[in-house]
């Protein structure tokens, strides 16, 4: 374990106290998440937690005809496989990795023993599954409600949140069926964001530099969540913002 990849990258690993984190640590194992990584199936069965230190999981419903869309995403600021903890054992929607990087995972038995046992863990997994479910709901209702610029900066600012830094690796076609939209209007939002100085966005490289920007022009969605968030659970998610950086 290096001072570059550590747990306590995981806010919701760092929230607790230092007794149960300390039980937690020796079961802890560090995974590569590679970009388009499959955690699991729908109504697959789940072998672990997983908490992201540098990669986003996005949780996908895909229809029978083959489209997606995104329910919500998971990043630094929680763990992804809830339901091991809610005794579902499985869930519809599927969890792809979107954007590359590292996690750590913890074996069911564990994580199920710590639940049953441990009050810290149980309250923090249980207010982070509560701030899921409204990104859940606010998600569907931006979708419904919003223009597709709005819905993309929205996605960019969440997935920003969830991220050490302030560049994303991400394809237009692996933007489009997170959104549920065309590859057309993704292309169309991007260059708009980009014409306003928003982001910079080249071979699937998108780099935000002006966050502040982002956050005026996205809709009230963004903050809902991002309010709840900050409501529910005992660490920041959201960084600092940053100045606007040139290219």
């Amino acid at each position: 374990m290096t001072a570059s990849q550590h747990p306590k990258q995981n806010h919701l690993l760092a929230a607790l106290p230092t007794a149960e984190y300390e039980r937690l640590l020796p079961h802890l194992d560090l995974v590569a998440m590679p970009l388009g990584w499959v955690i699991y199936e729908s109504g697959g069965p789940l072998s672990h937690l997983y908490f992201p230190t540098t990669c986003i999981v996005s949780l996908l419903y895909i229809t029978e005809s083959g489209q997606s869309a995104e329910l919500a995403v998971a990043g630094n600021d929680g763990l992804v496989g809830i339901s091991l903890l809610l005794g579902g054992e499985t869930t519809p929607n599927r969890g792809v990795v979107q954007s590359a990087g590292t996690g750590y995972r913890l074996h069911w038995k564990i994580a199920r023993n710590e639940f049953a046992t441990n009050a810290s863990f149980r309250d923090l997994t249980l207010r982070y599954t509560q701030a899921l479910i409204t990104q859940m709901g606010q998600t569907a209702v931006c979708n419904r409600h919003h223009s597709v610029v709005q819905q993309l900066s929205r996605w960019l600012l969440l997935s920003l949140d969830r991220l050490p830094g302030r560049e994303l690796v991400m394809t237009q076609e692996l933007i489009s069926n997170m959104l549920g939209v065309r590859r057309e209007g993704v292309t169309l939002a991007a260059g708009h964001l980009q014409e306003q100085g928003l982001i910079h966005y080249s071979r699937g490289h998108i780099t935000v530099l002006d966050r502040a920007g982002l956050e005026r022009l996205t809709c009230e969605c963004y903050a809902v969540v991002k309010h709840e968030y900050e409501r529910l659970l005992p660490y920041e998610i959201c960084p600092a913002v940053k100045p606007n950086v040139g290219r």
